[in-house]
C-alpha cells in the first residue's frame, strides 16, 4: 500500500468530506505536509458557500388551533421551514471549499446530538447550527458556555422544566456523560448539585430564546466533585471543562470519530498537550499530523452522511438541486441518518452499524439515483483501460481490492454501472 496516498485519502475523508474531481491527484503529488497544511488553511471567505441558496426561516410562533384558517399555511410553512433547513446544511457540506470546518460542525452536531423530532421548529435548530459553526474549531470552554444558553439543546433536555423547587437532572447528566467529562467521572450526588446550577432557564420554543428567570434559579452552595460555591451554568460548565478528566474525554471523542473507533487511545499520547488549553483546532491539526495517520490498522466507515456528501463532491452534485428534496430525505431516512435528527441524545452509531444487507440494498438504489444527476464525465470522457484507475482517483481511495478491481475492470465499457459499483465497494464506504 502506498503510505503517502493513503494518509492523502485519509485527510480528505476524516478532515474533511471528500476530494472534488482532480483534487485527489494533485494532492498526491503536492505531497502530505502541503495537503494538510491547505486543508487547515482558512483563507477567510469561503468561495465556495457562495453558492449556497439563501436558507429563509422565521419564528412561526405559537401553532393556530385546529379550527383556525391559518394553520394550514402555517403547517405548509412548518414543513417547508425544517426540510430546507436539512437541504441547506447538505449544500453547505457539499460545496463549501474550507471542508475542515464543516466537517467539525458536523462532528459536534453528533457530540450535542439536539433532534429536531423534539423541538419541531426550525429556527432554534438553526440557531444552534450557527453556534457550532463558530466554535466548531475554536475554543471548547467558550463553546460549553454558549451551549448552555442554547435554546435547542435546553429544551431537548428538559432544562426549561429545571427549577429551584423542582430540579430535572436530564441536562445535567449528560452535560458531565456525553459532553464533558465521560462515563464514570462523576457521582449521582455531582448530578444533583449540578442540576441546581442549571436551574432558571425557560425557553420559547419556537424561536429557541433563553431567558434567565431569578425566582426560578437556586442561589444556594452547591458541591460539585469536590468543590462547593454558588455555581451557576456559566461557572460551573467552566469548572468541568477544566477538569482533566474533560481534556481526557473530548481527545477520547475526537480519536473514535476521527481515527479510530475499533482501538482506544492510547494512554501515552501528544493529543491531550495539543488540548491543554480547549482549543479545538490544535487538536485536530495534532491528530491530522500524527503517526496514527499512516497506521493501517485504523479504519472507519463512512456514515451515510459522510458517504452521500462524498459523492456529491466527487459528482459535483448540489443536494438541494437534485429532484424532489422528499426523496433525498427519504433514502437518508432509509439509511438511518438525517441531519438535525439524531436517533437520541447519545448521537448516531458508527463503523459496522451502517453495513447491513438492508442498507446496502438501500445505497445502491441512492447511488444510481445520484449517478443519474451527477456529472460522470470525468470518468465517461477517458477510455475503458484508464477508467478503473481514474475511478480510485477521482473518489479519493488508496487502492482497489482484488475483488473489487475484477468487478470493476468487467464493467469499464459502461461508465456508470463502473461508478456505481465503485461508491457502493468496500474501499469507498471505509475511509481506509
Amino acid at each position: 500500500m502506498d503510505i503517502n496516498r493513503l494518509e492523502t485519502a485519509r485527510l480528505f475523508h476524516r478532515f474533511g468530506f471528500g476530494p472534488r474531481p482532480g483534487e485527489f491527484v494533485n494532492a498526491v503529488n503536492a505531497g502530505v505536509s502541503a495537503t494538510r497544511e491547505k486543508l487547515f488553511a482558512n483563507s477567510g471567505t469561503d468561495l465556495g458557500l457562495m453558492n449556497v441558496p439563501q436558507l429563509v426561516v422565521t419564528d412561526l410562533g405559537k401553532r393556530p388551533s385546529p379550527d383556525d384558517p391559518q394553520l394550514a399555511s402555517y403547517t405548509s410553512e412548518l414543513r417547508r421551514q425544517n426540510t430546507e433547513l436539512t437541504t441547506w446544511w447538505l449544500d453547505r457540506m457539499a460545496l463549501a471549499d474550507f471542508s475542515l470546518q464543516e466537517k467539525a460542525t458536523w462532528f459536534w452536531h453528533g457530540h450535542w446530538a439536539t433532534s429536531i423530532k423534539k423541538l419541531n421548529f426550525a429556527l432554534p435548530m438553526y440557531k444552534q447550527h450557527q453556534t457550532l459553526q463558530k466554535y466548531a474549531l475554536g475554543n471548547f470552554n467558550e463553546m460549553v458556555t454558549a451551549m448552555l444558553d442554547d435554546g435547542a439543546l435546553q429544551f431537548w433536555l428538559d432544562g426549561q422544566e429545571n427549577t429551584a423547587k423542582s430540579p430535572n437532572e436530564n441536562l445535567a447528566r449528560e452535560l458531565m456523560e456525553l459532553f464533558t467529562l465521560g462515563v464514570g467521572r462523576y457521582s449521582e450526588a455531582d448530578v444533583k448539585e449540578l442540576s441546581r446550577a442549571l436551574t432558571g432557564i425557560q425557553v420559547a420554543r419556537s424561536s429557541g430564546e433563553v431567558t434567565f428567570k431569578k425566582n426560578r434559579f437556586d442561589n444556594g452552595t452547591k458541591s460539585i466533585l469536590g468543590v462547593s460555591q454558588n455555581f451557576d451554568r456559566t461557572s460551573a460548565g467552566k469548572f468541568l471543562v477544566s477538569q482533566p478528566d474533560s481534556k481526557r474525554f473530548i481527545t477520547e471523542r475526537f480519536w473514535f470519530r476521527y481515527m479510530s473507533s475499533q482501538f482506544p487511545l492510547p494512554e501515552e499520547t501528544e493529543f491531550e498537550g495539543a488540548f491543554e488549553s480547549r482549543e479545538i483546532r490544535e487538536l485536530l491539526l495534532a491528530l491530522a499530523s500524527s503517526d496514527a495517520m499512516r497506521d493501517t490498522r485504523y479504519e472507519l466507515v463512512k456514515s451515510p452522511v459522510e458517504w452521500f456528501i462524498a459523492v456529491c463532491r466527487a459528482l459535483s452534485v448540489t443536494p438541494s438541486k437534485l429532484t424532489k428534496n422528499s426523496a433525498l430525505l427519504n433514502y437518508l431516512e432509509k439509511l438511518a441518518q438525517v441531519p438535525f435528527d439524531p436517533p437520541n441524545v447519545g448521537g448516531w452509531p458508527t463503523d459496522d452499524a451502517w453495513l447491513s444487507s438492508a442498507s446496502a440494498q438501500f445505497r445502491a438504489s441512492f447511488a444510481s439515483w445520484l449517478i443519474a444527476q451527477g456529472d460522470i464525465s470525468p470518468i465517461e470522457n477517458l477510455t475503458p483501460g484508464e477508467r478503473v484507475q481514474k475511478t480510485a482517483d477521482l473518489l479519493g481511495v488508496v487502492e482497489w481490492s482484488a475483488r473489487t478491481k475484477s468487478a470493476l475492470e468487467g464493467n469499464t465499457k459502461n461508465s456508470k454501472r463502473l461508478i456505481l459499483l465503485a461508491i457502493c465497494s468496500p474501499e469507498y464506504l471505509v475511509s481506509a
